[in-house]
């Protein structure tokens, strides 16, 4: 028998501390664009299928992230993301390219995912597939679909060549999972199944996608965002499984699910934003972080309230996204920067596209003991 879903309750983050996972303030001055003219969120690195590790090529470190032409309203760039390769040598960052050829991909535009490189050379990306392609305006449809391609070229020239035959791996049930099929919505407010994150149990070595889910609730406002697993079997086929985890009344949305295995123990991370937990719930945008013995769990929120790293009071927005690497080195985006008591989000665009970030932010560490999470600081190189 498959055990239960575990929950994140309220009563878990009735005891958070914000202050206790506050990241360092960032400084604008010193951040530098990933891409000069585009907007980057969400970054992930293309992982070896055997331990997880980020891949190499050419001498660089192989990234994906979304992007956008940085102009307009920085909320616009939901409705126009773009799936781009980087690579990274150092502290710098090369642009590679789209991952896929214009109109090749079966959405309007590109969300979030993970992507592996196998052992016969090709490379598996997995992403949502947001709306419809040539839709005259953009929905909210959500399919979680594979691509593979081949790496070819060499140093500064890598590029990922016939990403072709997308196909959808997985979708919801409509029983277990809701379905994400709106035609109208906003971020935040919509439903999930979203964010396919790459996973291979060290355990028995199969592979798992975690998936950012919203599920069947009581809650009458539909806070209910989850953790759905899907497992490949033999046969390359995925079939769903039960949530890893479920917030009902908590949380519309558990984004970017990720697990990271440190010392024999599973970590489930997720991101969060503060507009995004139910009333009266009052929790700051951060990574949240969950620990289990196994990946089907139980797992127990970390530090006692899930809280791993929140943004700091004077800057509530700063950054967004995070991914924990093997090393626990978290990766994120700079998101808003501007005082607290305003919603940037809403702000007339040339304001927000000031305070808009749109790009890497400074990595930060963690230390893992137990069921405690502690910031260690720079993530350094």
């Amino acid at each position: 028998m498959a055990p239960s879903p575990s929950r994140w309750t309220p009563d878990h983050l009735a005891g958070l501390v914000p202050a206790a996972a506050a990241a360092p303030l960032l400084d604008r001055s010193a951040l530098v664009r990933v891409l000069p003219r585009e907007d980057v969120w969400d970054l992930w690195p293309v992982q070896e299928s055997d331990d997880g590790r980020p891949a190499r090529a050419g001498g660089l470190e192989l990234w994906m992230a979304l992007s956008a032409p940085a102009t307009g309203h920085p909320e616009l760039r939901h409705g126009r993301a773009r799936l781009r390769l980087l690579g990274r040598r150092g502290g710098d960052w090369l642009d590679l390219g789209p991952v896929f050829a214009d109109g090749t991909s079966p959405g309007s535009r590109e969300w979030s995912g993970s992507a592996v490189r196998r052992a016969d050379g090709t490379v598996s990306v997995f992403y949502t597939a947001a709306g419809r392609r040539g839709e005259p305006r953009p929905s909210w449809g959500q399919r979680v679909m594979e691509a593979r391609g081949r790496l070819a070229g060499a140093g500064d020239g890598v590029r990922l060549e016939a990403a072709g035959d997308h196909r959808e791996v997985v979708r919801a049930d409509g029983t277990a999972y809701l379905l994400a099929d709106e035609l109208e919505g906003a971020p935040g407010r919509i439903r999930a199944f979203r964010d396919p994150a790459w996973l291979r149990d060290p355990a028995d070595g199969r592979e798992h996608l975690l998936i950012a889910a919203s599920v069947p609730s009581a809650d009458p406002d539909g806070y209910a965002g989850a953790v759905a697993l899907a497992t490949r079997d033999g046969a390359g086929a995925w079939t769903l499984r039960p949530p890893l985890l479920r917030a009902d009344g908590v949380t519309h949305e558990l984004e970017r699910p990720h697990v990271v295995v440190h010392d024999g123990r599973y970590h489930l991370f997720v991101s969060a934003h503060a507009h995004t937990f139910t009333p009266p719930v009052r929790a700051p945008t951060g990574l949240y972080g969950f620990v289990a013995p196994r990946l089907r769990g139980p797992y127990v929120p970390l530090n006692g309230s899930g809280l791993v790293v929140a943004n700091p009071p004077q800057q509530p927005t700063q950054a967004y996204a995070w991914l924990v690497l093997g090393d626990l080195r978290v990766v994120s985006f700079v998101d808003y920067l501007g005082p607290p008591g305003r919603d940037p989000r809403t702000a007339p665009a040339e304001e927000a596209r000031a305070a808009f970030g749109g790009t890497a932010a400074p990595e930060l560490r963690l230390a893992l003991d137990g069921t405690t999470a502690t910031i260690l600081g720079d993530g350094g190189r």
